[in-house]
């Protein structure tokens, strides 16, 4: 018996039903995700960054078919910023600098499109809001050479409300927007967790400059690879050296290859300041779904 061909009229009612369920399973999702709430209740910060990440990272790896990676995390980003509402306020301090509104365009597409952006005309000033708790989350731009007043600097510090680095930005591949060809980081009062896919920032605050190779060679005897490293000097007080490294892997704030680190600097550290870290984002084969039978 040959399958019989469903006409345009039968076709259109399966996506209906199937409409009808994706809504169902909406609505049974905030049921539980306010369950969820109440027993996060006297936290001060609801947003778990690591929790998010491990979910796109989970169905990304069970995606199957043809309909495209980015999407289906903007979708997500959408049902999960949707209920962070539930949990008590959440807003986004963004800066309207360089490009405009690129990194409000960026903030949109990884926390919703109706969330509470708020623009600064700094990232300094975007720090400070997040810190100062008038913020939830910051954007700011990724760290690059050769800044007078980079804004991690300022994070680099013994107050107990700083902020930390918990995601970079996109997640998934540049959108549509102004910020299309821009990468940022994510800041906030909450600790990330380890996700599988990590890379971890930390800050070395010393009296003289490290030069590279003493920096590769050191993180290397300490069992790091380093991504980046970036230093920062006030030529007015030249007494401060401020090193920004990325390393590949997960480091708590604890971690012993951070003691081990400033053993080996010695009598020229003045402390090492862990500064966050954040789920690698997707690179753009692994968001393709260009292949011939459209599995994963």
């Amino acid at each position: 018996m040959t399958k019989k061909t469903k006409n345009l009229d039968e076709l259109r009612q399966e996506i209906d039903e199937i409409d009808d369920t994706i809504h169902d399973l909406i609505m049974r999702r905030t049921l539980v995700v306010e369950g969820v709430r109440d027993l996060k209740k006297g936290q001060a910060v609801k947003i778990r960054p690591s929790r998010e990440a491990k979910i796109l990272l989970r169905l990304f790896s069970r995606h199957q078919g043809h309909f495209p990676k980015p999407e289906l995390a903007r979708i997500w980003r959408e049902l999960i910023v949707a209920t962070l509402g539930f949990e008590g306020p959440f807003s986004i301090a963004v800066p309207v600098i360089d490009d405009g509104f690129g990194y409000y365009d960026l903030a949109r597409d990884q926390y919703g499109s109706h969330s509470d952006l708020k623009e600064f005309p700094s990232s300094r000033r975007v720090v400070e809001a997040v810190r100062d708790g008038k913020a939830t989350v910051g954007i700011v731009p990724i760290p690059v050479r050769a800044e007078n007043d980079p804004w991690w600097r300022h994070l680099v510090s013994e107050n107990p409300n700083r902020p930390k680095v918990i995601a970079r930005l996109p997640v998934a591949g540049p959108g549509n927007g102004h910020g299309s060809h821009l990468e940022a980081l994510v800041i906030c009062q909450v600790e990330v967790e380890e996700t599988g896919r990590d890379l971890s920032l930390f800050a070395i605050d010393a009296d003289e400059e490290i030069t590279p190779s003493k920096m590769v060679s050191n993180l290397k005897a300490c069992g790091l690879e380093e991504t980046f490293i970036y230093t920062w000097h006030d030529e007015s007080r030249p007494e401060i050296w401020l090193h920004l490294v990325e390393v590949k892997g997960f480091m708590a704030n604890e971690d012993p290859r951070l003691e081990a680190m400033a053993n080996k600097l010695g009598i020229h550290l003045r402390r090492i300041v862990p500064l966050g870290g954040y789920c690698d984002p997707f690179r753009a084969e692994e968001l393709s779904t260009d292949n011939e039978d459209g599995a994963k």
